[in-house]
C-alpha cells in the first residue's frame, strides 16, 4: 500500500491540498513502513499563467471550491503523480479535489495531525479521524 501525504517540508502535512508543492509517498509492507519518496506536485501557483478567470472560475460555481470548468482538468494534472497511491493525508482541501480523489479511487483523508510520520502510524493501527468538515 502507498500513502501519501501534501508536504512542503517532507515532515508535516501541508493544511491546504492545492497549495503545496509536494507529496511524501509512504509505501507499507506487512504494517511497517518500508520506504519513503519525494515526488513533485502541482499547485495553484502553476496554473497561474493559465489567467484569472480560470483561476478564480470556482468562486462563482453555487457548489463551491474546486468545482468550476477548469477544476476538473487541473485536479487530474494534480493526481497525476500520485495514481498509484491508495490514500492521501492532508489537513485541509476544497470538496472539488476530495471528490476527484474518490473518484480516482483514491481515499482522502482530512487529519488534524500535522505530523506525517504519525499521520501514517494512526491510518495503520485505525485510530485516525476523517475530519470532513475541514473541506472547503
Amino acid at each position: 500500500m502507498k500513502i501519501a501525504a501534501v508536504t512542503d517540508d517532507n515532515e508535516t502535512i501541508s493544511q491546504h491540498f492545492g497549495r503545496a508543492k509536494q507529496y511524501s509517498i509512504i509505501t507499507i509492507k506487512d504494517g511497517q513502513i518500508i520506504s519513503r519518496e519525494l515526488r513533485e506536485k502541482a499547485n495553484h501557483e502553476d496554473f497561474q499563467r493559465e489567467g484569472l478567470e480560470a483561476q478564480h472560475q470556482h468562486h462563482n460555481d453555487p457548489r463551491g471550491r474546486g468545482f468550476g470548468r477548469h477544476s476538473g482538468e487541473k485536479h487530474k494534472r494534480m493526481f497525476a503523480t500520485i495514481n498509484d497511491c491508495q490514500i492521501l493525508l492532508a489537513r485541509g482541501m476544497g470538496q472539488g479535489a476530495h471528490n476527484g480523489l474518490l473518484q480516482m479511487g483514491i481515499q482522502p483523508i482530512i487529519t488534524d495531525i500535522p505530523e506525517i510520520e504519525k499521520a501514517v502510524r494512526a491510518v495503520l493501527d485505525k485510530s485516525i479521524e476523517d475530519h470532513l468538515e475541514r473541506l472547503h
